[in-house]
């Protein structure tokens, strides 16, 4: 097995056996963002322009209160790059700006334009999730454990606030990260107590156990805990859509004096909890999690009002 798959620690020493830990799961991912600093060179940025603008606002004034021959450059962009040399200026203007206004615009476009990737690229940076407690912590184990590197290039991992993870957002990754560590409790309870292996038999391969010896770090197959997850959320959709409807079934089938409210009351409840499933596994958006609520209403209410049209029929027959 050991030729089908490279361990993380085999043959590698300091930044190799972090590439080689970091890139073995997608979990382990992490770097640090540089919130802080992307937001310093912003920050200067913008204040280079800032200054660049308030230069071209002087330049206009200068020009409007020139008269009609400097109005004209400013009318006419073409007159401007022949008129706007230095030699061709007066000398209080070339004592109070020292350049003419398309060298400031040249300056402005690249100033413009470097701030604007940079502000663009910030943002997909601050789009990137931060990674789950439990990778997170996962990883931390491992680079204290290990100590691939010297201390002062070692600091960044416990700078918390400042990890991302490059993995892709999932659909429900809060619940995912929950049914992880549920994984991780339940293996270590049987294995310390009933010297059972079956969670790491059935979710983690044959391939991820070759991977490393170190007991800090956590592999799960991820195709596998996602089966696991996908069986959950189907199992609490069908129970959200069964239950309601054979206990309304029950009020207007066998409880002959059963009131409306109770039925009301059932539908209800039942709604709330299935907006609180709808919040708790998926990342639905408000409008979509209303619109969902509403069509989970409308089932059962569908559903009161046949039960209720079927005992009106049985009592009158």
């Amino acid at each position: 097995m050991q030729s089908l798959i490279a361990a993380v620690e085999h043959n590698a020493e300091g930044y190799a056996l972090v590439a080689n830990f970091q890139s073995s799961d997608r979990n382990f991912l992490q770097y640090r963002a540089f919130f802080h600093l992307h937001s310093r060179v912003l920050s200067a940025l913008q204040a280079d322009i800032v200054k660049l603008e308030s230069e071209l606002d002087s330049m206009d004034r200068w020009d409007i209160r020139c008269g009609m021959e400097r109005m004209q450059c400013l009318q006419d962009k073409n007159l401007d790059d022949i008129e706007s040399h230095m030699e061709k200026m007066p000398e209080p203007y070339r004592a109070w700006f020292g350049r003419t206004r398309p060298t400031v615009l040249h300056d402005l476009k690249a100033k413009l334009l470097e701030y604007d990737e940079l502000l663009l690229r910030t943002r997909e940076v601050h789009g990137l999730q931060r990674p789950a407690q439990r990778d997170y912590q996962s990883v931390r184990n491992w680079f204290e454990s290990m100590q691939p590197l010297v201390p002062d290039q070692l600091e960044f991992i416990w700078r918390k606030e400042d990890i991302i993870t490059l993995r892709a957002g999932r659909e429900c990754a809060s619940f995912d990260g929950f049914v992880e560590r549920c994984l991780n409790g339940l293996d270590g309870f049987l294995s310390k107590y009933c010297h059972c292996k079956v969670i790491k038999r059935l979710f983690v391969t044959e391939e991820l156990r070759h991977k490393t010896d170190n007991v800090l770090a956590h592999y799960y197959a991820p195709h596998r805990v996602d089966a696991l997850v996908n069986l959950i959320i189907t199992t609490i959709i069908f129970i959200l859509l069964v239950v309601p409807v054979v206990l309304m079934y029950k009020l207007s089938g066998l409880g002959g004096g059963a009131s409306p409210f109770e039925a009301l009351g059932i539908l209800i409840v039942f709604t709330l909890l299935f907006g609180l499933a709808m919040s708790s596994l998926t990342t639905a958006k408000r409008q979509e999690l209303l619109a969902a609520s509403a069509a989970y209403c409308a089932v059962l209410v569908v559903f009161v009002s046949n039960f209720g049209v079927q005992s009106v029929q049985i009592v009158k027959a």
